[in-house]
């Protein structure tokens, strides 16, 4: 299982804020901290805004900041939300792609089990499982 950047650099973003979860937290001060674009990283804030992963406000004390407790937020479900859109392999998205065995694979429903059993088994973790050492604000 290959999960895209986009999920990677999300948990990472998640790790770091549940370091210190009372502290909002810009996308330009995590993009400088581990070295990534901007852009790209707002956009991951965006689907973790709408997600209900973290809230997000604007001004001088603005940021991003968890919108539940670590422990209250599931690896599985984060996982699933930037995930959002790509599929396990081409067959499994939405049009089906250019699949030329449809209607006597046999491998379709193992790989949807598969993906299910490895969202399932992240969601026995939480993101307090994984957040990074406390740092200092």
């Amino acid at each position: 299982m290959r999960l895209t950047s986009f999920t990677d650099y999300g948990l990472r973003m998640l790790m770091r804020m549940a370091s210190a979860p009372d502290r909002a937290f810009s996308t330009a001060e995590l993009a400088v901290e581990f070295g990534l674009s901007r852009n790209h990283l707002a956009k991951i804030m965006q689907r973790l805004a709408g997600g209900g992963i973290v809230e997000t406000r604007r001004g001088g004390a603005g940021g991003a900041v968890l919108c539940k407790a670590p422990e209250a937020i599931r690896l599985g479900d984060v996982v699933r939300l930037l995930e959002q859109g790509q599929p396990l392999v081409e067959c499994l998205g939405p049009t089906g792609g250019q699949c030329t065995i449809e209607g006597c694979c046999r491998l379709k429903l193992r790989l949807r089990r598969a993906e299910a059993r490895f969202v399932e088994d992240l969601n026995q973790s939480t993101l307090a499982d994984v957040s990074l050492p406390r740092l200092a604000a």
